[in-house]
């Protein structure tokens, strides 16, 4: 059974972690003091959930400096 899109345990406004907590206890085999040592996103990636191959948020941070830079330029005047 397919989930919808958006659905899951990083999604909506939170995380979900009764489903976090399965996940990590018995599919990645983790005791719970390993389990709350982990941050999100490593968690993410042990459970596979780490969007591969996606573009890093800092490679899109910096496309949008550039493109809407804080300073002017010095060749724009003031």
């Amino acid at each position: 059974m397919s989930k919808a899109p958006g659905s899951g345990p990083f999604s909506g406004s939170g995380f979900d972690w009764p489903q976090l907590m399965r996940l990590g206890f018995t599919k990645l085999g983790l005791r719970p003091d390993q389990f709350w040592a982990l941050t999100p996103n490593e968690l993410m990636v042990m459970l596979g959930l780490d969007g591969q191959g996606a573009p890093s948020m800092r490679a899109r941070l910096d496309e949008l400096l550039v493109q809407f830079p804080d300073e002017r330029p010095a060749d724009e005047g003031e």
